[in-house]
Formats: C-alpha cells, structure tokens, sequence
C-alpha cells in the first residue's frame, strides 16, 4: 500500500509530533539538502520523516511494515505537498521500493531499529505485558503470533530462542516453565505469559523478569535480525556516492550486527578470484562514528527508553556494492519450522 501527499501525524483524533531518539544526531548525519531524496525505512509515528522533511526541500519515502502507521500517516503526507510517499513494506525490501517511486540512487537511509513507542502502548498488539492483550506480537498482519511460537515450540527450541535473542540467562527455566503451563492450556495473552515467566528468573534487577524473554519472542516472530541484515546490504546498494546510512539500535544483538557490518564494508577485502580484485578490494563505505553516539542525561530523563540506544553512521563510496550481506545470524529454527510443526 502506497500513498503520496503531505501532513503532520494525527494519532487518536489529534495531532501527535514524535520526538525519534536521537533525532538530532541522525538528522546531523543525513544531512538534508535541497532536492534529495532520503528514505526512512521505519516509519513508525513519523518523527524522522518530519525532521528531514523540515530541514530541506526534498523528498521521503517512509517505509513500514505496520500497515496502522502508514494509514496514521496520511495527514503528515497531504501536509507535505507531495513530498512524501509512504509504503507499507518491509525495510528489507527498500531498494525495490526507491525503484518502484522512480529512484535509482538515494542521497541517505535511516533505519531506526526495533519495537516502536507506539506499538508497546497498544495493549492489543501483545508486544508488551504492562497492559493486558492478546499474545501476538506481530509488526505487520500476517505470519504467526507469539502464541503460536509459544504453543508450538519444543522446550529446547524456546529455551535457545530466548537465550541467544533475549540474551537470558535462565531461559531453561523460563522454557521449562512455559512448557508446563502449556500443558493445561493455551498461553494467549501477555500478562498469562508474563505470570508464568517471572518465577523462573531470578533477578535483583529493577528489571521485569519477562523482559527479556518477550524481547526474545518479538525479534523472532518478527525475524528482525534477518531483516536488519538484508536491510543493510539494500541500503548499500541503493545509496548514491556521499549518501549517507544512520542506523539506531537499541538491542546489543541488533548493534553487533551494525557494528560489524559497517566494519567490514569499511575496510579492504581480500581478492577474489570471482570478481575483479581492484573493485572488490575497495570499501564500499566510510565510517562516520568511530565509536556510537549515545543520548544524553537530558534525552534519557525525557525518554528512559533511550537508555539502551545507540547511534551508528557511514557514508556511502564510489566503490561497488559488496556481494552478499546477510551477516552471520544466530542458528535457530524458523518461524515455519516451529508452528509447521517440523521440530
């Protein structure tokens, strides 16, 4: 689904202006100018789109795969007078979406990573267990929920699922105990399963025990690491020489992944027999932040779900795209695996 027009976000009847963590810094990196083109590839309450929309006349193609934020978009788009299209898409998938708006080559990409503030406030999306709601989870409307994972799963499937996602120190337990609640029946809303979860972590943390695990079931249900990785190699296809990447992380998993990916196409890599060695050798991005830039005192008072954020930025070469791009994903079963049923 697409649309085109202009327009400030109206969430609940009323407009409703996004401050993106770290928005200042991104939009220091990306720079906008005069008559580019930016893509931001996660929507979400629009705060970024806005933000370069209003520090030059140029253009965005906003992406979501939350079809909810795109329709709460259509008052940002007609305000902006055709400058903005937004496409209800996967950010893995924003290459084809530049091409298909009639842009080859983009001038920068912003990917701001993760669940949005939006999408934890809605008790009936299940990605949080403060408020009571259906186990579900998902970002977009199709695939299968977390209760689906979680009905499905073998013990020893959940268990590694919320070990290397959720980076769980007791996910044995935490799996152990899911697997024996289910056996008197469905888990189906988030406060049943946050009920269950938390006698199994031990933790003196200020920390919800089931954080971790719901983080855990989120990034799977929704494959995010995939996504990040393919997201990152379109978005180095897609930018033009001195375009610019600003990628905000806010889970470690997902900051590795940046980390190392921005390393690699940074650096010079070794011959190939399979490609010219001159081009191949060439790095295809410059770092722009040695280390990340992370928010203030004052940004994390105003906003405590910045605390974990942290902002990484490179710039685009005039060397070729590197081949591949799917950096190394933790192995785990998939999504059709688990709930088909075959494990």
């Amino acid at each position: 689904m697409m649309a085109g027009g202009d327009g400030f976000t109206a969430v609940a009847g009323g407009p409703v202006f996004h401050i993106p963590v770290l928005g200042s810094a991104a939009l220091a990196f990306l720079s906008p100018r005069d008559g580019s083109v930016y893509i931001d590839a996660t929507f979400g309450a629009g705060g970024y789109t806005r933000a370069i929309l209003g520090a030059a006349d140029c253009r965005v193609i906003a992406i979501d795969r939350d079809r909810s934020a795109i329709e709460r978009g259509g008052e940002l788009c007609r305000s902006y007078g055709g400058r903005l299209m937004l496409a209800e898409e996967r950010f893995s998938n924003l290459e084809s979406v530049a091409q298909g708006a009639g842009h080859a080559a983009v001038d920068g990409v912003v990917l701001d990573l993760g669940v949005s503030s939006m999408q934890l406030d809605e008790a009936e999306r299940g990605f949080s267990f403060r408020s009571d709601g259906p186990l579900d989870m998902r970002m977009g409307a199709q695939g299968p929920t977390a209760a689906d994972v979680v009905a499905a799963a073998s013990e020893r499937d959940l268990a590694n699922i919320i070990f290397l996602l959720g980076e769980e120190r007791h996910s044995r337990a935490v799996a152990r105990a899911i697997v024996k609640a289910r056996a008197n029946g469905p888990i189906l809303t988030t406060r049943a399963l946050a009920d269950i979860i938390a006698p199994a972590v031990r933790t003196r943390s200020d920390i919800h025990p089931a954080t971790r695990t719901f983080q855990a079931l989120r990034i799977f249900v929704n494959d995010e690491l995939r996504e990040l990785a393919l997201g990152l190699a379109a978005a180095e296809h897609v930018l033009m020489p001195g375009g610019r990447l600003v990628v905000v992380a806010f889970h470690s998993l997902e900051d590795r992944m940046v980390k190392s990916f921005f390393a690699e196409r940074s650096t010079s890599r070794a011959p190939s027999r399979h490609a010219p060695v001159i081009e191949e050798s060439r790095p295809s991005l410059r770092l722009l932040t040695k280390r990340p830039v992370v928010p203030d005192a004052g940004e994390i008072a105003r906003n405590p779900r910045a605390r974990s954020a942290k902002l990484r930025a490179a710039e685009r070469t005039a060397a070729p795209a590197h081949a591949g791009g799917e950096t190394l994903l933790p192995h785990l079963p998939s999504l059709a695996e688990i709930v088909g049923g075959r494990r």
